[in-house]
């Protein structure tokens, strides 16, 4: 009796690895990494929470149909075309309508276009570098398996809030502005969803120069976007999965 009771035990627990694996594995396939991904160099099990956060979160097929992004941060207005690269940014007295793939647009100044390229130019890459920066403020949960990035796991630790979570480390490879940067990202264990990220301005500083709490997550059409930064605020988010070219028609 002993030795099928072992038995059935052994066949359980091989079925339920099996079930895992597989869910695992769907998991994965539903959320593919973008073309660059270092998934050789990255942990199995950072991938997993990778895509398991991106299924908190509405899940892959949600996040590519979620077409134009709208959100203000750090007192920038942004809005964003996915699918055609078309950029629109509002700050302070400035206004730049571009097209993120081509680098090309419009620069207006108090209302009054800039046409002089040497003045107009600088203006639209200094607008490339505000969206790669404040774009991965809004939407970096849905970027971890991007081109140039390499996932390693952490083990487990809270956030200072105290809630359980399993850390992941991002690093990065020849992409962005800034790719000396490194992250540790805190995904909670009871929801799946980020709660917490460090900031490392260089991989090696022992030390963060920030951390800070991913909070006030909520529902935008069918995917999910936190609000909160601690004290910097995430307003004005609107989604849409239909074009919006009125967006970047001019002032």
């Amino acid at each position: 009796m002993r030795t099928r009771r072992s038995k059935r035990s052994a066949r359980a627990a091989l079925a339920a690895a099996c079930l895992m694996a597989l869910a695992f594995a769907a998991r994965a396939s539903d959320n593919p990494p973008a073309a660059g991904f270092d998934a050789t160099g990255s942990d199995p099990r950072a991938v997993e929470l990778a895509d398991r956060t991106m299924e908190a979160m509405g899940g892959r097929a949600a996040w590519d149909a979620a077409r134009v992004l709208g959100w203000t941060i750090f007192n920038r207005a942004h809005v964003w075309d996915k699918w055609s690269g078309d950029y629109r940014l509002a700050a302070d007295t400035t206004l730049v309508i571009m097209n993120l793939g081509t680098k090309q647009g419009r620069v207006w100044e108090k209302g009054i276009e800039v046409t002089d390229p040497a003045r107009r130019d600088p203006i639209l890459a200094d607008a490339v570098s505000i969206w790669i920066n404040d774009s991965y403020w809004f939407v970096m949960p849905y970027k971890l398996k991007d081109t140039g990035v390499t996932l390693r796991y952490q083990g487990e630790k809270p956030a200072e809030d105290g809630r359980p979570a399993e850390v992941i480390e991002l690093s990065f490879r020849g992409v962005g502005d800034t790719p000396d940067n490194r992250y540790l990202v805190y995904i909670d264990r009871e929801t799946g969803l980020v709660s917490q990220w460090s900031y490392f301005k260089t991989a090696s500083d022992p030390e963060p120069r920030f951390t800070l709490p991913w909070n006030g997550w909520q529902s935008f059409g069918a995917i999910r976007l936190a609000t909160g930064r601690g004290r910097t605020e995430v307003t004005g988010i609107r989604v849409s999965t239909e074009a919006d070219p009125a967006a970047f028609a001019g002032p």
